[in-house]
């Protein structure tokens, strides 16, 4: 299945790069839009991902959804970082997860920008185009920190730009990305050392967050025990040296 959902990235990522000047719409939300190129993605992830395994359940940002329940589920994001698809930054991804009893065991996510595919399964490590991937080992005083601010949730600036500014102060640097999906992956491979945003939707994480695990990160929803996917939450992805200063800077923060 894993290669078959690989192969269904890659060509869900040349779909979006078809659409270059996509018809953009407002959604609910500061800021929140859709473009025809999300539309036409998950349009195509839809038909092929609920083909491959018939007896699952599609859960997906561009469409209203019911609960989460313990029956196999793709968890898609046709296209994180719309905003900056947008705006022709070149920085976007496709993502996909597969959960199973609400957890993921399954996670794909394309960048076609970079040309690379970044894949994970439970129990047996995460890959970057067929290269097994490893989170880096970088000290909390020198990490790159990468982060979201919840530009949908006025409620959380506050709290996020103090976060921030508590990370920049203790670490190394900050990055923002304006894709949750991409800097998960950068967690996973090495090139960042910490990921956080106070509030992000299933779909944001449900891929990213299992290559994360199985790259030997950590990843904690906020608030809660285990990973959670449920509902919107706040999460932290890290090296397993820097979670407990990570941490400590976001009990504040934590929504």
């Amino acid at each position: 299945m894993l290669t078959r959902i690989l192969e269904l990235a890659r060509e869900a990522g040349r779909i979006m790069l078809k659409y270059r000047a996509a018809a953009a719409h407002q959604k609910e939300g500061h800021f929140n839009f859709v473009t025809d190129a999300d539309v036409a993605v998950q349009a195509f992830l839809k038909k092929e991902l609920l083909s491959l395994l018939p007896s699952s359940r599609f859960f997906a940002e561009e469409q209203d959804n019911e609960p989460l329940g313990d029956a196999p589920t793709f968890v898609v994001d046709p296209i994180d970082g719309t905003l900056n698809f947008m705006r022709g930054r070149n920085m976007s991804a496709v993502s996909i997860g597969l959960l199973e009893h609400r957890q993921p065991v399954l996670g794909v996510i394309c960048n076609p920008y970079a040309d690379e595919v970044f894949s994970a399964e439970a129990g047996k490590g995460a890959w970057l185009n067929g290269r097994k991937i490893t989170v880096s080992s970088t000290p909390f005083d020198k990490t790159m920190v990468c982060f979201g601010t919840s530009p949908y949730d006025a409620d959380l600036v506050s709290r996020s730009m103090d976060a921030a500014r508590q990370f920049l102060l203790r670490a190394g640097d900050l990055r923002r990305s304006g894709s949750a999906a991409i800097d998960l992956c950068d967690v996973a491979c090495g090139r960042a050392d910490i990921f956080f945003e106070l509030r992000l939707r299933p779909w944001d994480v449900a891929a990213g967050s299992l290559i994360v695990r199985e790259a030997g990160g950590a990843f904690v929803s906020l608030g809660h025990d285990r990973p959670y996917y449920d509902d919107a939450c706040g999460i932290l992805a890290c090296n397993q040296s820097c979670e407990a200063f990570a941490r400590e800077i976001l009990e504040g923060a934590d929504p």
